[in-house]
């Protein structure tokens, strides 16, 4: 398959998932679109696949409807309980990760040290293209992004916002959501405040290294027997 049939099919699966993010949280079109800056028609494409929009874009949807950056690479349909966010100018906050992203790109692609051309060659994009991806003049479909990062031997998780505040909300929503995943007996056990102390212990102990802990362990016989 090539990567035109890769990034078609991927862009029709996104465009469901992201039309599934919006009707969890009761947004028309027109209030979704209006909210991230953006025309109506252009979500009205990204829903339907015919086009899709860039890493930054889909986390500023993320946050614009709540949902955790995941779902966008899942499968289930995503219920409207969702916390609330604070009021930011997304559309002035998407140029500027769109000029993080590509620049994170360059970076990558020089990193195995890989020409632009030869890039070109393997993704079949124009030189111009990927040149204007990587200076951030242009919005690089996540689907495309995502081939490219592949190209490059690279994760897209890591082209993730980390240090910006939807950076830092989506971090909040992945803790949250690998608290809920875990057994129920576990979950009780970290909700108890009599319990801190042993959270804080295994902290101090995942710290250490190997050496030290077998240190502890050896002490800790010592003493039981």
């Amino acid at each position: 398959m090539s990567i035109h049939d890769q990034v078609a099919i991927r862009s029709k699966k996104l465009g469901v998932l992201i039309r599934d993010a919006r009707l969890a949280t009761h947004e028309t079109i027109s209030e979704c679109a209006q909210a991230i800056g953006i025309q109506s028609g252009i979500l009205r494409a990204w829903e339907e696949g015919s086009k899709a929009p860039s890493l930054p874009e889909v986390e500023v949807l993320a946050y614009s409807l709540h949902q955790p950056m995941r779902h966008f690479w899942g499968k289930k349909a995503k219920s409207d309980d969702a916390p609330n966010t604070q009021s930011m100018n997304l559309p002035v906050l998407i140029g500027i990760r769109q000029r993080l992203v590509g620049a994170h790109l360059r970076q990558l692609r020089e990193s195995v040290s890989m020409s632009l051309s030869a890039l070109s060659e393997l993704s079949g994009l124009s030189n111009s293209r990927l040149k204007a991806y990587e200076m951030g003049e242009r919005p690089i479909p996540l689907p495309e992004l995502e081939g490219l990062v592949v190209l490059l031997g690279g994760q897209i998780e890591a082209m993730f916002d980390q240090t910006g505040y939807i950076g830092q909300w989506m971090i909040q929503q992945k803790a949250i959501q690998d608290f809920l995943e875990l057994p129920v007996e576990l979950q009780n056990f970290v909700s108890k405040p009599v319990n801190r102390p042993y959270l804080e212990l295994a902290m101090k102990l995942s710290e250490m290294s190997t050496d030290k802990l077998r240190s502890v362990a050896e002490n800790l016989l010592d003493i039981t027997f």
